[in-house]
């Protein structure tokens, strides 16, 4: 039984981010789930079985979700969901044939740093009013103290609590959070009581329940996503090798890891959940635990798709009000944004370089203040313009002198 302790462990680990991505852009928490756990398999097939990853659902594509189903509903964000998981299979096939060390050149810090802050600030202003409003959109001081009280529990458990349970404040949070909105009596149980035990989530499946369409629109939307996704797939196999003890990025190789991000992502676009990506919180428990047995990463993904089929479950996750996941998004969307930086300065970009400094704060400004490029039916705005011209920028401006003779050492 020792195995199915472990595998609840990863499982309880990824579980409260998990479910916040679809519950902010109006999916349903048990395709995520399942989808979570199908990706994994996958994942860990096409890897050979020897990295030891778990995938959950992506805080990066929120946004373009949201403006997605917005612009054509949630078959739009389905369809550009899965084009982002086929540019995966492109990049993984050109690595296999050319290397890893291009996608670095055009991924550097300098422009994924200041991507990843746009991502946690743009949230800003949904974390704070699911953190404030009622449901009718006004303001409310009753929820807003469940979201300080969820914020709080959150933040101590963050900096208090050891082990295990220092990787799992957001579940730990949500937790205490949904226990005083339960003393404050603002939770309604009778979804839990109406759902059954069994019950198949709402898959949304192409041809069944949308029409896919491919637009320049969701294209635009979707895919220059993607920069910021590999980088951190990039990032998280190097640290997974660190804790594991082997080179992940030469063996099995980073285009198969790669592909199985990709590969995870489409199996979610085709039944209605977010995309995937590798988990920080799952790798911080194999550093605790010292066990790396991807069967037991496998346990958990199985877990994860019996959890999505389990109708009690899914109500239950239903009845979580919106300001307890408003108090964890303030801090999760803070630490988005607070990774960006930490990446920047942990690379060593000098900002001193106005080189460095143009391209930082060109993306930013773009990005966070939601700018906009149309062109007849084009319509590229915020991150996804700020990715791409961040891209252009890195490729074209010159380097200082000195910069360029350190890249060369680098290379």
């Amino acid at each position: 039984m020792t195995w199915l302790a472990l595998s609840f462990q990863h499982l309880f680990a990824m579980f409260g981010a998990t479910i916040l991505v679809p519950y902010l852009v109006e999916l349903d928490p048990a395709v995520a789930l399942i989808s979570s756990g199908l990706g994994t398999i996958a994942f860990l097939l096409i890897t050979k079985g020897k990295v030891p990853a778990y995938l959950g659902s992506s805080f990066a594509f929120i946004t373009p979700i949201i403006v997605a189903k917005a612009a054509g509903g949630v078959g739009a964000a389905m369809v550009g969901s899965f084009l982002a998981g086929l540019v995966y299979g492109i990049i993984a096939l050109i690595i296999k044939g050319t290397g890893h060390k291009w996608i670095m050149k055009i991924l550097p810090p300098v422009v994924v740093g200041p991507v990843i802050i746009v991502i946690g600030l743009g949230l800003a202003g949904t974390a704070v009013g699911m953190a404030t409003n009622d449901p009718t959109g006004e303001y409310s001081l009753q929820y807003f103290s469940v979201a300080l009280v969820t914020l709080l529990i959150t933040i101590l458990c963050s900096i208090f609590l050891k082990g295990f349970f220092n990787l799992i404040p957001v579940l730990i949070g949500i937790t205490g959070g949904y226990l005083y909105s339960l003393a404050i009596g603002i939770i309604d149980f009778s979804k839990v009581t109406a759902a059954g035990w069994i019950q198949a989530p709402n898959f949304v499946i192409p041809f069944v329940d949308y029409t896919p369409s491919i637009s320049f629109e969701i294209i635009l939307l979707m895919v220059p996503v993607v920069v910021v996704t590999i980088s951190e797939h990039i990032g998280h196999q190097l640290v997974l090798g660190k804790v594991v003890g082997r080179d992940y990025i030469e063996n099995p190789g980073l285009h198969r890891s790669i592909l199985g991000d990709g590969v995870a992502t489409m199996i979610a676009a085709l039944i209605g959940g977010p995309p995937n990506t590798t988990y920080g919180e799952n790798i911080g428990v194999l550093a605790i635990t010292r066990v790396y047995s991807v069967f037991i990463i496998a346990g958990a993904a199985v877990l994860a798709i019996i959890f999505g089929f389990i109708g009690k479950i899914s109500a239950f996750i239903s009845t979580i009000p919106t300001p307890v996941m408003g108090g964890v998004s303030i801090l999760l969307f803070g630490i988005i944004a607070s990774s960006g930086l930490r990446m920047m300065i942990d690379s060593k970009l000098d900002l001193g370089s106005k080189r460095n400094l143009i391209i930082a704060s060109v993306i930013l400004v773009i990005g966070i203040g939601e700018a906009t490029l149309k062109i007849g039916n084009l319509d590229l705005h915020g991150m996804a313009l700020a990715a791409i011209i961040g891209i252009i920028l890195n490729l074209v401006l010159p380097y200082d002198k000195e910069e360029t003779i350190n890249n060369n050492e680098i290379a």
